[in-house]
């Protein structure tokens, strides 16, 4: 969760720093050429002006949120944010491992899924032993967890 933390601070301070400097500089530019109603870079220098500051309000809504993650109420003996799962897909016999990540670090191939996916939402609050059916696009997935590593264990070691 550091990682993801620092890797948006280091978005948001590039934004910041494109709003404040570049931006104004390009906008500038484009006035310099006339008819602004005609005027394309006028207009593309506009539209990112917009996006860069829709996208910082988003970050730095995020990071708010990050700040508010308790730690105390992330559970211990079940699945939560920070988990490591390994469960047993009954229908296929497989084993997979996962990570139950935050969106934006989500990343299927590699075993980092969403709290917010199928697959997150129905691992959440579950313990080893439990087995439970899925809703997915292609039917019903039943996973059963071997094993659990929670936040918790993994700030520890």
């Amino acid at each position: 969760m550091d990682d993801l933390k620092k890797k948006l601070q280091e978005e948001v301070s590039a934004l910041e720093y494109e709003l404040r400097n570049e931006l104004p500089k390009e906008i500038l530019k484009a006035r310099a050429h006339g008819d602004l109603s005609e005027n394309a870079e006028y207009h593309a220098a506009k539209e990112r002006q917009s996006w860069v500051t829709a996208r910082l309000g988003q970050l730095q809504a995020r990071l708010r949120e990050f700040a508010m993650v308790d730690m105390s109420k992330i559970p211990r003996d079940r699945v939560g944010l920070g988990s490591q799962v390994t469960v047993l897909d009954v229908k296929k016999d497989e084993e997979q491992t996962y990570s139950l990540v935050l969106s934006e670090e989500a990343d299927v191939a590699n075993g980092k899924i969403s709290t917010g996916s199928p697959i997150g939402r129905g691992l959440l609050g579950k313990q080893v032993g439990d087995t439970v059916k899925i809703q997915i696009p292609d039917g019903t997935k039943e996973l059963e967890i071997l094993s659990l590593t929670t936040i918790h264990d993994l700030a520890a070691s």
